[in-house]
């Protein structure tokens, strides 16, 4: 993903949060909120009961893929991708189907 479409301050995580507007299934909790940009940007958390860092790093690496498939960052919109404990359970192609089921539910 390009530096423009992430969200990396942790008052702009906090910000898109506090506004409520969630969807939430076993593996992801979806924030999102408008913006005044021209295009998207997502930031990925991945809490330390996940795992450790090498594992954090993986799923966040594996999210930004899937992203990547199933999005096209045009839409003026910020979204914090959460990730949950179901996520280890599954495999990559059931996390895939989990996240393209929220994303278009956001539409």
């Amino acid at each position: 993903m390009k530096r423009e479409n992430r969200i990396r301050k942790n008052t702009d995580f906090k910000e898109i949060i506090s506004k409520h507007h969630m969807i939430k299934s076993d593996e992801f909790t979806i924030y999102t909120d408008k913006n005044n940009l021209d295009h998207a940007r997502i930031g990925i958390s991945v809490s330390s009961k996940i795992g450790n860092a090498v594992i954090r790093n993986k799923i966040k690496r594996q999210i930004k893929a899937m992203i990547k498939d199933l999005m096209k960052l045009d839409k003026n919109i910020d979204i914090v991708i959460i990730v949950r404990e179901g996520y280890k359970k599954n495999t990559f192609d059931q996390n895939l189907n989990s996240l393209k089921k929220l994303l278009k539910g956001l539409q």
